[in-house]
This record gives structure tokens, sequence and C-alpha cells, in this order.
């Protein structure tokens, strides 16, 4: 299909004179505008002229969890673009229950000869696992990252968000609205940002004046999801907990929806917090 100046120009918020220059290559663009310009080519379907087009520097392998969290596909729109402007390749890795494992996918992404894998929220989070795997990567050697999660004798980047310290910032905000009676809902404790965020919730909470028999009847570790954040809250409602802290949106939910099953309106009676980042 025949690119149109108009179209493109409008697309990229620029003029259809600069966008000329840009298709034929010529000089007196800023880098910036000129990356606009082939976005919008790329986003309208127009196949970009040869002569701008840039031979990958790589295949990169990102391996994600489910997309029905939708803080995944954000990770994974944000990842893929700035993969995209240094010239790699991105190939997107969705594990789904039940379907293709991540090792799976590794074995896949290694035959296709990636320059590097990118893993978020994977088994380097869980110390259940063994995390051999990750270190025989390094050896061959392959770049990888490490997005959520943390695994010790890896020699690898991880990436994560200070868990603790944002949990400690969801109880500070649920006792600025007046709540005493603050609960946790997150996943199974042998993730690393869970065990994290526990221990952000019994500092917050022991600052509070609660003692550790407490503590324990106020955190519910559940499967991640709606339903588990259902389950979890409806627990801690039946307790007296008017304001919850979730270790995700999905858990967010679920809990809303425990609260208005039992007629208490949110955020009015019940305050839920909820967290985007996964695991």
């Amino acid at each position: 299909m025949r690119a149109r100046l108009s179209d493109i120009a409008q697309q990229a918020e620029v003029s259809e004179a600069t966008v000329s220059r840009v298709l034929n290559d010529r000089p007196g663009v800023a880098p910036e505008t000129r990356q606009a310009v082939l976005t919008a080519l790329d986003v309208l379907g127009y196949e970009r002229p040869a002569r701008l087009r840039k031979r990958s520097a790589g295949l990169v392998g990102l391996v994600v969890p489910e997309l029905e969290n939708p803080i995944f596909p954000a990770f994974a729109q944000v990842i893929e673009s700035t993969l995209a402007q240094s010239g790699f390749t991105p190939v997107l890795c969705t594990q789904t229950p039940g379907g293709v494992t991540e090792d799976e996918y590794v074995e896949m992404l290694l035959d296709r000869q990636v320059s590097g894998i990118v893993f978020v929220s994977g088994l380097h989070a869980d110390t259940a696992a063994n995390h051999d795997r990750y270190r025989a990567l390094i050896a061959r050697p392959l770049p990888v990252v490490m997005i959520n999660g943390y695994a010790p004798g890896i020699a690898a980047p991880f990436v994560s968000c200070d868990d603790r310290e944002a949990t400690e910032l969801a109880v500070a905000h649920l006792v600025a609205l007046g709540h005493r009676q603050i609960g946790l809902i997150t996943g199974p404790d042998r993730f690393v940002p869970v065990q994290r965020r526990v221990a952000g919730f019994r500092a917050a909470m022991t600052r509070l004046g609660s003692t550790g028999s407490e503590l324990d009847a106020l955190a519910e570790l559940s499967l991640f999801g709606v339903e588990g954040g259902e389950a979890a809250a409806g627990r801690l409602i039946e307790r007296g907990v008017t304001g919850i802290v979730c270790g995700s949106d999905l858990m967010a939910l679920g809990a809303v929806r425990a609260g208005r099953q039992r007629g208490l309106s949110v955020p009015g009676e019940l305050s839920v917090v909820g967290y985007a980042a996964p695991t």
C-alpha cells in the first residue's frame, strides 16, 4: 500500500515536508523526529523504504507469565519498545497454566540463537526453584536480565521495585485514612517479592502496636488472582479488618468483590490498596 504523506504527517504530528525528508533519507531532521515518522509508518501499516530498513542487531527473548494480569503486557510493551530502539528484535514468550514452560521457551530461544533473554517474574523469583538453569545460561555465555525477584549467586542484573518499602507506604496510607485494623493479602511465601512484602507489612504494623499473634491473623497468603484475593479478603473482613493491602491489582479486585458481597461500601467502609507489580 502506497504511503500517503498527509496520513503519516498527521500520525507523527509533523509537516508533510518533514515526512518527505525522512522518507528520502535527507539531512536536517532531528533524530527523535525521524524516529516519530518511522514509527508512524509502522503504526499505519506502511512498509519502510528499503534504504531506511535497518538490519536487526539480533533476537532477544522476553519470557513473561500469563497476560491476564495487565501489568505483564505493560512490562512487555516497554521492554519491546526499548529493545527495538536499540535495534534488537524481541521474541515474546508468554506462559500459560499447563502450556509451554519457562525451560521449554529457553530451549526454543537458544535454538534461534538469541543474543540474550529477559525474564519477568520467572523462576528466579521462586525460592523453591533450582536456579542452576540461569547459571548454565550465563556460563554459555549468554546475557540475561531478571525482573522482579532475586536469586543469590547469579551473576546477572536484577531489576525490582522495593516491595518492602511499597508495602510500608501502603500501610501508612491506610493509617492516614484512619484505619487501625489493616490486613495484607499476597501470594505464596516461596516468592521473594512476597517475602519482602510480608516483612514490610509486619514492620509497619509492629510500629502501630500489633503483636506477633495479631500479625499472623492479619496476613493472608493466597493464590494470585481475583479468586484468591476474594477468598482471603473474606477471611480478613470476618476478623474485623477495615483496610486491606493487596499483593496485586487482581487480588485487589477480588477484595473489592468480597467487601461488596458483604454489603460494605468500598472505599467508604472498606479501603483496598492494589499493587501494580507482579508476583
